[in-house]
């Protein structure tokens, strides 16, 4: 009704309805983290690359990831097994034909090695290998023959190859698969050295594009002050900032360009026997069937 004098129920029914916003109200705090939903994090930050190919989340940090600080410290942190006692006990030879593990096989490369792509490897033994036990019965002959495989995976910084041997063929054409036995340099160090392509042609050249880019996006619009300036500004400015987009894609590509490791023919290298080979004294099989005719 006309000149109807609000009371005071008025104004209170009128503040809880849902219809008006109360701005007057205080916001509510978020709930502050709990440690359980802080621990998962600070757990999955401070992993690193698991060696053994299970699943896990790389550091944050690009020098950790790159240098791998974490996978030594665990290295370091694993402690083993505390017992003082060997459970293991002595075991017989189960041949005397044996090429015990811990004996190192002479070798040089047949085929090169180039880390761009995977592929084998083959090398022949220079040296003849005879038994552990006596050194009286020749096992492994002289310019037997060795079928490997190398690892194209090359991180940064890295040298070195690696290689491993999965089968030995011998002059006679018998064979023995290999438990993907190690290759080592003839100092004893894991894999083989000797030639490294960082591709700095393609780094410095790439930066020389891009700088060459930037510049001519400069010069391309001369500066007018006309009506026309506004338009003329906005296009060169648009168009340094794709050359320089491109250029920077053109770097970054160059610089993640893995190192080419190379390795030539002929290189002497060593194989190391790390289980057991029981074999037999060598004599040509096709010499037996021919004396036997």
């Amino acid at each position: 009704q006309p000149g109807r004098i609000a009371q005071p129920g008025d104004a209170e029914d009128a503040a809880r309805s849902s219809v008006f916003f109360r701005s007057s109200s205080a916001p509510k705090a978020a709930p502050a983290p709990t440690l359980a939903a802080i621990q998962p994090e600070q757990t999955s930050a401070n992993q690193g690359f698991n060696p053994m190919g299970t699943a896990s989340t790389q550091p944050s940090d690009p020098t950790a990831i790159q240098n791998r600080q974490d996978q030594k410290q665990a290295f370091v942190a694993n402690g083993g097994d505390t017992t003082t006692r060997n459970p293991a006990s002595l075991q017989r030879p189960t041949s005397p034909y044996q090429v015990m593990a811990g004996t190192i096989i002479p070798a040089a490369l047949v085929t090169g090695i180039n880390s761009d792509l995977p592929g084998q490897v083959i090398a022949n033994v220079t040296e003849a290998v005879y038994d552990t036990a006596t050194g009286r019965f020749l096992l492994i002959p002289q310019g037997s023959r060795l079928i490997g495989r190398y690892d194209s995976q090359v991180s940064f910084g890295q040298r070195r190859v690696l290689l491993v041997w999965t089968r030995l063929i011998l002059p006679d054409t018998s064979s023995i698969s290999l438990d993907r036995l190690p290759g080592i340099d003839p100092a004893g160090y894991a894999g083989l050295e000797d030639g490294v392509d960082w591709h700095w042609d393609r780094i410095l050249a790439g930066a020389a594009l891009s700088t060459l880019l930037g510049v001519g996006a400069e010069l391309a619009a001369p500066n007018n002050n006309g009506s026309t300036g506004g338009v003329t500004v906005a296009v060169r400015q648009s168009a340094q900032d794709t050359v320089n987009q491109v250029g920077q894609e053109i770097t970054k590509r160059n610089l993640s360009i893995q190192p080419t490791l190379t390795i030539r023919p002929g290189f002497p290298m060593r194989v190391m026997v790390n289980k057991d080979l029981i074999l037999r004294p060598y004599q040509p099989l096709f010499f037996q069937r021919g004396s036997s005719q």
